[in-house]
């Protein structure tokens, strides 16, 4: 291992590896972020306290607004959205999750919904106001369809009235305080009209001025939460009227002109699940979000390891903690698997959006539940790798000013950001579980083992997983003792989660199949493949007790595979650099966290430490 850049064809490497990474379309697609970022008002403050970071994000938010040729066009493009995400995630995570809102689930949904009133959407593309979004309750969170917040119809007044009736149903962790300027928020709210319950519907409701929540409106701050500062409130509502036309209505439901509620749908949950349609953007949206999280801090950590220097086995040749194995293998599985995130990620956003985004169908059904499974999956994925280069860098990691400290907490935030993963999953195992069976691809001699060299043996095992671990819970739920719902679905949980993890897996080695598939023979080809064969034999082993009892291994195999994974893993951190060339990051985004330059000491020199004068007289002598 050595801690040098490859000298040969480095260059054409990382730009055809940046392809995998971001497509074809990276100058129109990535670009504009990019250079975004690279520009002095996202440079890394010093010495800011919460409220000055804060009020940073939304200055930010402007500055942001202000390069976009069309904010309505960015709401209403799921990759442009993911795209922002994916590079200012790293940068300032407050921003992100203030721009996710504002442009996804506040914009998109007011976009989405305008079919029915045309609205002046003006003040909130020109950001006077900035738009928010109020659905989760303090007692309602993964079941948002339950919420209790009430709007009720008034005929006499043709509108509605909104209303907090107990603490339970107090919004949570809206970004709703006066803090950025204006709020407008997007209200979750039950649809009540002439006695009936009609289910859970948005109404656009004016929140706050520029210094206080308007009448009617409270708003307290939460305490304090780990990660980037962010104004996240409890919010409630004593009877605040707002017109007919707060209501973002449509075919899954609106009040008409004669004050009558009509809808196309008799399903309640399904016109809630309608009205919050943009949430499966937002999942796409948190994916990008944690893989450039994740890129980031493994470029980080392999640049630190190359010029931080240890004792070698000569005292006289100091070498870069990179070296060592112990440093350098968990680096290069975390590369393995940053660039299966990355391409998961990008499989989910290419299937959604060629499906139309959300509607009726099968393979529209499909797509948003690969997009549910694909964000639970990356963003735990994500804290795994950013914990683990937080590590390889030591105490340095701790501090703040290295950048990473930020991105811990924040993939904790997106791992509970628009949808618990563990609930999103579950929704996937139990739709999964349902279904009919998935037809195996194997023949009868395709199951037969195969070579662990060959890619197409190992996609053939990781399906087997999959298929292996819904049997189960299929078997478990058929023999539960008992015939209630809830435990036939607690006895088959548990192998269904796992099944939906395989699922994941299977679906990256597929993904990254068709990459190495799509790459012309030469190095980047040899890099990339070395890397999608680290990835599924890591997999491999995890579950080779299972293949092995089921005749998809033998015994050789089984003893073999620890040596193959240590082979590949030494090749692939013999490349640690290359790789990261290909993420493409700003030199100006680095250089805003000390310990990825190798001057990263210069940041603790002290100007009046008694070397600075010793120095100087060294220098007059």
């Amino acid at each position: 291992m050595t801690a040098t850049i490859d000298s040969v064809g480095t260059q054409s490497t990382a730009d055809l590896l940046k392809g995998v990474l971001f497509g074809g379309n990276f100058r129109q697609e990535h670009g504009p972020w990019r250079r975004l970022i690279s520009t002095q008002p996202f440079r890394r403050p010093a010495d800011r306290t919460p409220d000055e970071r804060l009020s940073l994000a939304y200055q930010r938010l402007r500055i942001l607004n202000s390069t976009l040729g069309s904010a309505a066009g960015t709401a209403a493009d799921p990759r442009a959205l993911a795209a922002l995400h994916e590079w200012i995630g790293p940068v300032d995570p407050a921003l992100t999750t203030v721009a996710g809102i504002h442009y996804n689930l506040f914009l998109g949904s007011l976009l989405d919904h305008d079919g029915d009133t045309r609205r002046d959407l003006s003040d909130f593309l020109r950001l006077r106001r900035i738009g928010t979004f109020l659905c989760t309750e303090v007692a309602h969170g993964n079941d948002a369809v339950a919420v209790e917040t009430t709007a009720t119809y008034d005929r006499a007044r043709d509108g509605f009235v909104l209303h907090t009736p107990h603490s339970g149903a107090q919004k949570f962790m809206p970004n709703a305080s006066p803090a950025g300027g204006p709020k407008t928020g997007l209200v979750a709210a039950r649809l009540l009209a002439d006695g009936a319950d009609h289910g859970v519907f948005l109404f656009l409701v004016p929140l706050t001025d520029e210094v206080r929540p308007l009448p009617g409106v409270r708003v307290r701050r939460l305490p304090a939460r780990l990660g980037s500062p962010v104004d996240h409130c409890l919010t409630s509502f004593d009877q605040v009227f707002v017109e007919r036309e707060a209501l973002l209505g449509g075919e899954h439901g609106r009040v008409g002109d004669n004050g009558e509620f009509s809808s196309a749908m008799g399903n309640r949950r399904r016109r809630f699940l309608t009205s919050i349609g943009r949430v499966t953007v937002g999942k796409i949206s948190m994916s990008a979000c944690a893989v450039g999280a994740a890129r980031a801090t493994l470029a980080v950590a392999v640049r630190y390891g190359g010029h931080r220097y240890i004792s070698g086995p000569r005292a006289a040749q100091p070498v870069p903690v990179i070296a060592h194995r112990s440093h350098h293998g968990p680096l290069a599985e975390a590369m393995a698997t940053v660039f299966a995130m990355s391409l998961l990620h990008r499989r989910a956003l290419d299937r959604w959006e060629a499906q139309g985004g959300p509607g009726p169908g099968t393979e529209r059904a499909e797509a948003e539940r690969l997009v549910a499974v694909a964000k639970g999956w990356i963003t735990w994925r994500a804290r795994a790798v950013i914990v683990e280069c937080r590590e390889r860098c030591g105490a340095q990691a701790l501090l703040e000013n290295n950048g990473m400290a930020d991105l811990v907490a924040g993939a904790e935030g997106v791992i509970t950001a628009e949808g618990d993963n563990l609930a999103i999953h579950a929704k996937a195992a139990a739709e999964m579980l349902f279904a009919a069976p998935r037809t195996p691809q194997d023949s009868t001699s395709d199951a037969a083992p195969g070579d662990l060299a060959d890619p197409r043996f190992l996609g053939r095992l990781h399906a087997y997983v999959e298929d292996l671990w819904f049997a189960r819970a299929r078997a478990r739920m058929s023999g539960a003792r008992s015939d209630g719902p809830l435990d036939r679905w607690n006895a088959a949980s548990g192998p269904a989660l796992r099944g939906v993890e395989a699922h994941a897996h299977r679906q990256a080695t597929e993904a990254y199949a068709d990459a190495v598939a799509g790459l012309p023979e030469g190095p980047a080809r040899d890099r990339l493949a070395e890397l999608q064969r680290l990835f599924a034999l890591w997999w491999v082993a995890r579950n080779s007790g299972d293949l092995l009892a089921a005749g998809r291994l033998t015994i050789d195999q089984v003893n073999a595979l620890p040596d193959a994974v240590e082979g590949l893993i030494a090749d692939v951190a013999a490349h640690l650099p290359t790789l990261i060339e290909s993420f493409a990051l700003p030199e100006e985004v680095l250089a805003d966290w000390p310990i990825a330059r190798a001057d990263y000491a210069d940041v603790y020199d002290d100007p009046e430490a008694a070397w600075q004068s010793a120095a100087g007289t060294e220098g007059e002598r």
